[in-house]
């Protein structure tokens, strides 16, 4: 397993240590000694992704997963917008997301850009613009050789997919080999009876995990217990990163730092 942090560019969303400055983030992350990065982009072409390839390969750090969420938090685009231009435009952007990693050999992240039940739109319709949406592009990150990985979020932030049992589902739907999942330790404590059982029954379609405490600071600030959830994720032979996406309590080096002393701890 490798040990990965969320870096973004500069955005409204809270729980990221490192959303400034990108490059001095991406260095600070290799500094640190991470594994792995994962790379929080709004838009592919609004970055200049030769600067940063060029960067991670000085740093010899990999990407281990792109996330989308920014382009839903920043400029409104969903799966399940009401109007099908925005939908559209959703479905765009996620192709660029595909696209980009493709070129840098890593998975997509399907988090809140895939929306939520709007006020006047029946449930059902919602569920079936979305699985248009993911078959859409699901298509052609096959072509690509991408997987497109589905969070689970809790129910305080979409009422579309809140656990593991519902991601499987809509993987059945959807009827994509190349469509996993991305288990979260802060929403499945949460929406989760238990954690370790959900990680256990995600374990066929585990790409990648988000790794937050209870209060969503670093592993070690709240009560989750991190022994059983790593013992879980070796005992299903977990192959992905650990990648933690945390508040920047009580600031955004001390929490980067704590994680990866803490999962080094706890023998990653």
């Amino acid at each position: 397993m490798k040990k990965c942090i969320v870096v973004s560019g500069p955005t409204r969303f809270a729980a990221l240590a490192f959303k400034d400055d990108f490059t001095a983030s991406i260095r600070k992350v290799a500094q640190l000694g991470y594994d792995a990065v994962e790379l929080a982009i709004r838009d592919p072409r609004a970055i200049n992704v030769e600067d940063i390839e060029n960067l991670l390969a000085s740093l010899n750090l990999p990407v281990a997963a792109i996330g989308t969420g920014q382009a839903y938090g920043d400029e409104g685009l969903s799966f399940t917008d009401p109007e099908e231009r925005v939908r559209q435009r959703a479905i765009q952007r996620v192709k660029d997301h595909i696209t980009l990693a493709a070129r840098w050999q890593t998975q997509v992240i399907i988090g809140l850009i895939r929306g939520k039940v709007t006020a006047g739109t029946p449930r059902e319709l919602a569920q079936s613009w979305l699985v248009a949406a993911l078959q859409e592009c699901c298509a052609l990150a096959e072509q690509q050789g991408v997987n497109l990985v589905l969070e689970p979020i809790n129910r305080y932030e979409t009422d579309l997919i809140n656990t593991i049992a519902e991601a499987i589902e809509l993987i059945r739907l959807v009827g994509s080999d190349n469509l996993k999942i991305l288990a979260d330790t802060f929403h499945m404590n949460i929406e989760e009876p238990s954690i370790v059982e959900s990680i256990k029954t995600a374990g066929p379609y585990l790409t990648h995990f988000h790794i937050a405490d209870s209060n969503r600071w670093a592993p070690g600030y709240g009560h989750l217990d991190f022994v059983s959830i790593i013992s879980t994720l070796k005992e299903i032979n977990y192959q992905g990163a650990v990648s933690a996406e945390i508040l920047p309590k009580p600031d955004p080096e001390t929490c980067a730092g704590a994680t990866i002393n803490y999962l080094v701890r706890l023998g990653l």
